[in-house]
């Protein structure tokens, strides 16, 4: 498969790693941002509210925290909360707490949404963001800071990603000007936050407990991605001097558990960078240490809900941890920050391995998690957490403008880029959004899946083939693993045998102008323990959907009857009779101030 669906993450990783004398397995390709168009529906909102915020923020405003620290006259209101720098660098009730921190990802989802979309008022914003940003840029920013990695981490991928799918001629000088900046004031190797505190003491720096959460570890994914995008050679030099082996990567590629009581989602996220170090290096470690953690996350730490990191920290399993956050705990899971790193992980595995599992995974946190949330606000109001407890409920972050407020725009752009998925032989459907993905075949077709239906509510998915010319490939489905022993496929009316291979469905053709394709997926519900230790503890869940209840109270109730619930005429609402009176359950996504209950106690 050639043309508009090319991408360079697969292709300039293999000549880097071929280069280096390593030739890993040639992953999936993505799709561009601009070859899928989403479909009216949550994901589609989502991506155009924050799109829409970010193009009217102030630029002063998001300019003045660099400004002041270089020393410059910085005009016009402050933004508030997190964002603003503060004398000293201190921080009281969250105020100044990390300066210009969410800068470089809503750079970086503005690319993203230009590229998905051609505005030119993006591109303007874009343009003019940089241009201001350029006079600006001083080691004075990251000296004596609470975070200098997190921001310049956050600074590479806006820049690479203003070059590529922004078309900023100078995103890369931007990119070489930032790095001289920071490298003084970073350290020359992963920290981890234990060994911060020293490191800062050497230097004569603050050791508060707040200047020791900076996560250099994170920097390897990024750095590898400049590289293979043409930033230039040191960064390919860089990146391996972060990656976290010792007590991280090294015991995880071993199969040893040492999740527990690290930060949960910046240690997710440098999972990634132990898949570039595979895709780029061929680094058959890094690639068993990110499927290792992925598994020892999947079944030591989640929820039902695909969630994680109950208070930021992993937790020790066969303990009752989860469990007891219940009780304990309103912050389940860092929502958008935790759905764009598990989102990036999913994707990268799933490239890697072709294995269906890690799309399964990665619709399950979707659904259950972001696509959720409240939405981003101008006043900088943001959702942070996900409340799975006892009494569980939507509010917004106390502080404005938190990490999340930075990670939500990207990952409301990245749902394109998550749905398909190609190779030479053909197209990948993962996630099960309306939408359309178009591409050119390897015979010069100009071809487009079209997908419409009210999944996840419903189990019917109806793909039309639109091409100008017949065309040989392979369509691929993926066929979660509850659906597996019932899922239906038709092609043009007719039934067809597609056994699912690896969590996806193969059906090799020659496709015609206005093929129809119907996936059928059963829906099962099933009861979710929390944990192995309490197996009375259980969620409701449909398909990928945890139903949740829509109660404050623990009501009493039984397996057979949750599992009996029935749903409402024209509502996403199902109702289950109880000894304790009718239970209304419904899908996070369906929730707005309602108080709720992930998980009840059956009898």
């Amino acid at each position: 498969m050639a043309g508009a669906a090319s991408v360079a993450l697969g292709t300039d990783g293999q000549l880097l790693a071929e280069a280096a004398g390593v030739k890993p397995a040639k992953p999936l390709d993505e799709f561009g941002y601009g070859d899928v168009q989403l479909a009216p529906g949550i994901a589609q909102t989502q991506f155009e509210q924050t799109q829409a915020l970010l193009k009217g923020l102030n630029e002063d405003s998001l300019l003045m925290p660099f400004r002041k620290r270089a020393g410059l006259p910085a005009p016009g209101p402050e933004m508030g909360g997190w964002y603003d720098e503060v004398p000293g660098n201190l921080s009281k009730d969250g105020h100044g707490f990390a300066p210009a921190e969410t800068f470089g990802q809503w750079v970086s989802a503005l690319a993203r949404g230009y590229a998905a979309t051609g505005d030119s008022e993006t591109k303007a914003k874009l343009d003019r963001l940089l241009a201001l940003y350029e006079p600006t840029i001083s080691e004075k920013f990251y000296a004596n800071f609470r975070f200098p990695a997190y921001d310049y981490d956050k600074m590479v991928i806006a820049l690479i990603d203003a070059q590529k799918f922004g078309g900023h001629a100078r995103a890369f000088a931007l990119l070489d000007k930032t790095t001289n900046a920071a490298l003084p004031h970073l350290p020359d190797k992963a920290l981890s936050r234990d060994q911060q505190k020293a490191w800062r003491e050497s230097r004569g720096e603050k050791t508060v407990v707040d200047f020791t959460w900076d996560e250099p570890y994170t920097l390897p994914e990024n750095l590898y991605l400049a590289a293979q995008r043409g930033a230039g050679a040191r960064y390919r030099e860089l990146a391996p001097k972060y990656l976290l082996d010792e007590g991280w990567f090294d015991p995880l590629s071993e199969g040893k558990n040492v999740l527990p009581n690290h930060h949960a989602y910046s240690h997710c996220n440098s999972l990634s960078s132990a898949m570039q170090a595979y895709m780029v290096g061929g680094s058959e470690k890094h690639l068993r240490a990110a499927k290792n953690a992925y598994e020892m996350i999947m079944t030591t730490q989640s929820y039902a809900t695909g969630g994680w990191g109950p208070d930021e920290n992993f937790r020790v399993p066969n303990t009752g941890a989860l469990y007891e956050s219940l009780s304990k705990s309103n912050a389940s899971f860092e929502t958008p920050c935790g759905s764009y790193a598990h989102g990036k992980l999913t994707r990268y595995l799933l490239r890697t391995t072709r294995d269906g599992q890690y799309g399964d995974s990665m619709e399950r946190v979707f659904y259950n998690t972001v696509m959720g949330v409240k939405p981003l606000t101008a006043e900088g109001q943001s959702f942070y957490y996900a409340n799975f407890g006892d009494s569980g409920q939507k509010v917004y972050y106390p502080t404005k403008w938190p990490c999340c407020s930075g990670t939500l725009p990207q990952v409301a752009a990245d749902y394109r880029i998550n749905s398909y998925f190609h190779d030479g032989d053909g197209v990948y459907v993962n996630l099960y959004f309306p939408s359309t993905v178009k591409w050119t075949a390897g015979n010069g077709a100009h071809v487009s899946l079209t997908q419409a239906g009210a999944y996840p509510l419903e189990g019917r998915i109806n793909v039309v083939v639109r091409s100008n010319k017949a065309s040989n490939f392979a369509l691929r489905l993926r066929i979660p693993a509850w659906a597996a022993s019932g899922a239906a496929i038709r092609v043009n009316g007719l039934p067809v045998q597609a056994p699912a291979t690896n969590g996806f469905a193969a059906i090799a053709r020659k496709w015609k102008d206005g093929d129809h394709v119907e996936l059928n997926l059963p829906l099962p519900m099933r009861l979710e323990a929390i944990e192995a230790q309490h197996p009375d503890t259980v969620a409701l869940v449909r398909g990928p959907l945890v139903l949740f209840a829509l109660t404050e109270d623990a009501p009493k109730v039984t397996r057979e009857q949750l599992l009996a619930a029935k749903p409402m005429k024209g509502q996403p609402v199902w109702q289950a009779t109880t000894d304790s009176g009718p239970l209304l359950l419904t899908p996070f996504t369906e929730i707005h101030e309602e108080k709720y209950r992930t998980y009840l106690t059956v009898s």
